[in-house]
């Protein structure tokens, strides 16, 4: 009896890759700098005081802060109050119409506030906007 011939042809199989992994690390970067993105933006602890007002603008390019310490930033850069008014002069460059938010610490004095806001002005900015929060304190 005769054994069938088995072909030496060997069949060429497609190597697969699968995309799962690569899917899910990708969907898990995307959440984490969705949660990170907000933090890292409002890194600087300020407690804004309290009004009723809403800000025009939803995005807010050039802040101004000013924490309890007195400490000067802008755009979560610390900046010396000194040189405020031409920090802030170059990044206004083509950009003259944009507001720039101040957002000073309630516990601060309103003598410096205003002390930031003049150098500002002096600096060219047309519209200066004060920061509130929302919320009022239950």
């Amino acid at each position: 009896m005769r054994r069938p011939r088995r072909s030496r042809r060997r069949r060429f199989v497609m190597p697969e890759v699968s995309l799962t992994p690569l899917i899910d690390t990708a969907l898990t970067l995307l959440i984490i700098f969705i949660v990170t993105a907000p933090a890292i933006q409002n890194g600087i602890k300020v407690d804004l005081p309290f009004g009723k007002s809403k800000e025009v603008g939803q995005q807010q390019e050039f802040v101004v802060s000013i924490n309890k310490k007195e400490d000067v930033f802008f755009n979560t850069f610390p900046v010396a109050k000194s040189n405020l008014a031409e920090t802030v002069k170059n990044a206004l460059i083509g950009k003259e119409d944009m507001p720039v938010y101040v957002r000073g610490d309630q516990a601060i004095s309103y003598g410096k506030v205003i002390e930031i806001v003049d150098s500002l002005k002096q600096a060219g900015v047309k519209f200066v906007a004060m920061s509130t929060s929302p919320n009022a304190k239950s």
